[in-house]
């Protein structure tokens, strides 16, 4: 509209039913706009709701490991940062030393490497290792964003369902056409015979 007396500002938002609200009160002259106030209070409402439901917060979890830990142990802890990534969280990898194992960071660090070398598929090494008294550790970050990992989480679980419901559907429908052929090919019962001792004129 350009530049306009604020007294006809105002008389434009009456006639219109609109506010007039100052969106750049440090510009020369101001700039004003006629609005629903209400009305863009109520959206910016919901627009920062929404955004705050979509909001991913970081989440950090821990796996402690010793050193000299067997097979069978690293398989499992492996299989919970595995679980990690995929859900789009850091994992931070803390080996614990022990007595003399504390004179042995190389063996702290080869267990670290051959970790991220096996998760490789699913993080990346954000921290490398490092000692920190008896403890080292290593923090590793998902290749992907927790809001892909949640969504494939989701579609996983859906499929699942469907799959089960399909399988339950597909099995009530074959015993429903299971019995239905049994009735069919059941042998009917022969009628019974009238005894021939019993005196005909006797009734059944």
């Amino acid at each position: 509209m350009g530049i306009v007396r604020i007294e006809d500002a105002l008389r434009l938002a009456a006639e219109s039913d609109l506010d007039l609200v100052e969106v750049a009160p440090t510009a020369r002259p101001p700039v004003c706009r006629l609005m629903d106030y209400g009305k863009f209070k109520y959206e910016a409402a919901q627009k920062a709701r929404e955004s705050r439901r979509n909001q991913t917060n970081t989440v950090i979890k821990e796996m402690k490991l010793r050193p000299k830990i067997d097979a069978h142990d690293y398989d499992t802890k492996k299989g919970h940062v595995v679980r990690f990534l995929k859900a789009g969280d850091k994992v931070k990898i803390t080996i614990m030393f022990r007595g003399r194992e504390q004179h042995r960071p190389e063996l702290g660090y080869r267990l670290l490497q051959r970790l991220a070398a096996d998760v490789e598929d699913l993080g990346f090494i954000e921290s490398n290792a490092r000692q920190d008294g008896r403890n080292m550790t290593m923090v590793l970050g998902p290749l992907k964003k927790k809001s892909e990992a949640q969504a494939e989480v989701k579609a996983e679980k859906a499929k699942v369902t469907a799959e089960r419901t399909a399988q339950k559907e597909a099995d009530e429908a074959f015993e429903k056409a299971h019995r239905e052929q049994a009735q069919e090919t059941a042998t009917p019962k022969k009628p019974r015979r009238r005894s021939e001792n019993l005196d005909p004129d006797m009734e059944a």
